[in-house]
């Protein structure tokens, strides 16, 4: 993943640096202030955007001062805490630069570490992700459950990643806007966008401690990572196609049930044992209607996929650049480049 040579160069023509804010009052000067310095020193054009997720302490207000002072800096408010998911992906859909960088506002990323970003998605990748390999946080409440968390997912998705919670990352803006985010997908970017063929790569980036406020995240987070991971398996593999899955699981439901079926008789007409209170009659019904359930189930989801894909012109799949095509209004968003 971290190897690829012969990449078509990518001019980099401005950043939009998003930024969920939950309650960060004491950091949010010193952020500004660095990430300011950080921005100037690239030379290229950029905006920050600030999206405050129902915050209660000062921090909306606070933005909106900064924002009065600084005309690169915007601001989106919540009317009440939505998650870190949903705050980024307002940022996202806000953004007007080519390239979005994603960055947590408790002041644990380094900003100056966007240049090195940068510098990698204009050697050709379309999304760069951090590795917070020497992290400052508390082994046993987040260190280790992301060791865990990021080992599973590595190896159930086939995608090699050694951090997939850290927030910094940087991507081209019209890639992460054809991804859905909802729940807590936001971790599994990286993934999604893997998964639609953009050229990926992790870099070592700077973690430093908290200075103030507090983290908002615990051990607890573990299980709607592993929920979220089962959500993100089926979307990779068969969201498209979700008989595959459900017809499957029906079809194995039924020849049980005929194995079962079988038993019984065979207990009936040549032991004489009672049908009344066979355990085996018993399985033979729960079976059968359990593979009634999963076809049902498989049906209805090929329908639901057939009226996603028909709505808002979605598609299940995912150009990179067109050549020698007449513009055609149905493709718009696809690049059209001549041979």
């Amino acid at each position: 993943m971290n190897k690829a040579p012969n990449l078509p160069r990518y001019a980099v023509e401005g950043l939009s640096v998003v930024i969920p804010v939950f309650n960060e009052i004491g950091n949010l000067p010193r952020l500004h202030e660095e990430l300011t310095a950080a921005l100037e020193a690239i030379g290229k054009p950029y905006e920050i955007i600030l999206v405050d997720d129902g915050s209660t302490d000062g921090s909306r207000e606070a933005a909106s001062e900064m924002a009065g002072a600084d005309p690169h800096l915007r601001c989106v408010q919540f009317r009440r805490n939505y998650g870190q998911t949903a705050a980024l992906k307002a940022g996202i859909d806000h953004a007007s630069m080519d390239v979005v960088v994603t960055l947590d506002g408790d002041l644990q990323n380094d900003p100056a570490d966007i240049a090195a970003m940068v510098a990698k998605l204009e050697e050709g990748y379309d999304l760069v992700h951090g590795w917070r390999r020497h992290r400052k946080d508390a082994f046993v409440s987040r260190k280790l459950p992301s060791l865990i968390a990021n080992r599973l997912i590595s190896w159930s998705t086939g995608f090699p990643i050694h951090d997939l919670g850290c927030t910094l990352k940087a991507v081209r803006r019209e890639l992460v806007s054809e991804i859905e985010l909802y729940g807590d997908m936001h971790r599994f970017i990286p993934i999604l966008l893997f998964q639609r063929g953009a050229r990926c790569v992790e870099v070592e980036t700077n973690h430093r401690a908290r200075i103030a406020g507090e983290t908002k995240y615990g051990i607890g987070r573990t299980l709607v990572v592993v929920l979220d991971l089962l959500t993100v398996k089926f979307l990779l593999s068969n969201a498209a196609h979700p008989m595959l899955v459900f017809g499957g699981l029906g079809l194995a439901g039924f020849a049980l049930a005929g194995v079962a079926g079988l038993v019984t008789v065979t207990m009936k007409l040549f032991g004489g044992v009672d049908m009344t209170g066979n355990p085996f009659l018993l399985l033979t019904v729960m079976a059968g209607l359990a593979g009634v359930q999963m076809l049902s189930l498989g049906i209805l989801g090929e329908v639901l996929a057939r009226v996603y894909y028909s709505q808002g012109r979605r598609k299940p799949y995912a150009v990179r650049r067109l050549v020698n095509f007449q513009r055609d209004p149905l493709l718009e968003g696809e690049l059209n480049e001549p041979a």
